[in-house]
């Protein structure tokens, strides 16, 4: 017998096979499985990741929702080989600057968009005596940036 998550994944599943991006509350999905709205989350957040090709986007309060993505599979690879491969877990301010400057070179960034991206992750800005830690920090804001640009990209 499937589990409450396997369940959801494959209604959610369901509902995306006709569109590449759909909305959905996530209380009225809980209601719908009888199940606490964090039962949701942990579907959304472990089933469809940017691994699997998905992107999540969402607003919480009265009128939140969830927005699900998916990702075209070139868009995919090369968006999962930025974010493991060139970017990784840390990353120091000249191979970010590297990172930027291949995705200004192939029209993703303007170069006004660079600037403003290496502007906020330079180390001075990054407050912390401990550089592996502005490492990873710089990691994690730039993979988010490159996975707020693909969404944008999806979306337009």
């Amino acid at each position: 017998m499937a589990s409450i998550t396997d369940k959801i994944e494959l209604f959610i599943n369901e509902l995306m096979n006709n569109s590449n991006s759909i909305q959905i509350k996530r209380n009225e999905l809980a209601n719908l499985f009888n199940c606490a709205p964090s039962q949701i989350n942990y579907v959304l957040m472990t089933r469809f990741t940017i691994d699997r090709g998905y992107y999540i986007d969402s607003k919480k309060g009265g009128g939140g929702y969830v927005q699900i993505t998916k990702i075209s599979s070139d868009k995919k690879k090369y968006i999962k080989s930025l974010i493991y491969e060139r970017i990784g877990e840390e990353i120091s301010y000249n191979a970010a600057k590297e990172v930027i400057k291949s995705l200004e070179k192939i029209n993703i960034l303007t170069e006004r968009e660079s600037k403003i991206i290496l502007y906020s992750i330079e180390d001075k800005v990054l407050c912390i005596p401990i550089s592996e830690l502005k490492d990873k920090l710089r990691a994690n804001i730039l993979q988010n940036i490159v996975i707020g640009l693909l969404h944008i990209d999806e979306s337009a």
